[in-house]
């Protein structure tokens, strides 16, 4: 079994809010998964739970630990346990999307949860022991160096039209496989989507981009494909 042993695992503080979640089956999610795989330093560490934010809340109240309601309404509650914080969010599902934002309703199947996020390297999971958690094959896409979306690429960037953006910001920073394909074509195909984005999400997503050690050629693809006049019209 494949296991991550990164510093935060162990600290006193991802202790405590684990120790208080403990009755709720937390998962450590996403990025900070990935991240440890890579031996790379997370810059956040999420945790993902089978109860709703109320219950989350009451956990951490009743083991002494500060409970911040950063986004209810998305099943998202800020731990806070010795000066750091810890994103806990409910098991969630996708109810409807608009391109921007989705509707969820909450879940306890994890691979329900894995199947909304954007790419297969970033539907990773890891138990309090560091113990891996790999619904979605993720693992060999990380290992490949493959930028790989969920499903159909098409359908998830129906979902979030940012994630146009997102595939080629990762592909700048983890991608050793070259551009993937199907993932270009989409989104290709959804350039326009571009449009109903804020500028400030944008710009955010871009300059996460530039900060990659060597972006030239995912900007070339994004070139190639007219996704970068699309983001450059969009911030005249």
């Amino acid at each position: 079994m494949t296991r991550i042993a990164p510093r935060w695992l162990t600290d006193e503080a991802t202790r405590a809010v684990m120790a208080a979640l403990a009755g709720a089956c937390p998962l450590f999610v996403g990025g900070c998964v990935r991240d440890a795989l890579m031996g790379r330093e997370a810059a956040d560490v999420d945790i993902c739970v089978r109860c709703p934010p109320e219950r989350t809340v009451a956990l951490l109240e009743g083991a002494g630990l500060g409970a911040v309601p950063t986004g209810l309404a998305h099943g998202t509650v800020t731990a806070v346990a010795q000066g750091r914080g810890f994103e806990v969010t409910t098991l969630r599902r996708d109810v409807a999307t608009d391109g921007r934002r989705a509707t969820v309703a909450y879940t306890e199947d994890v691979a329900e949860d894995a199947g909304r996020r954007d790419f297969t390297l970033n539907a990773l999971y890891a138990q309090a022991d560091g113990a891996v958690i790999d619904p979605l094959g993720g693992l060999d896409d990380l290992r490949a160096g493959r930028i790989r979306f969920i499903g159909d690429p098409h359908a998830r960037i129906g979902e979030d039209y940012l994630r146009v953006l997102r595939f080629f910001r990762f592909t700048a920073w983890f991608s050793r496989a070259g551009v993937d394909a199907a993932g270009l074509a989409a989104c290709a195909a959804h350039v326009d989507g571009l449009a109903l984005l804020s500028r400030e999400r944008v710009g955010h997503e871009m300059r996460r981009l530039l900060g990659a050690p060597d972006p030239a050629a995912a900007l070339a693809a994004m070139e190639g494909c007219g996704v970068l006049a699309a983001v450059a019209h969009g911030a005249n």
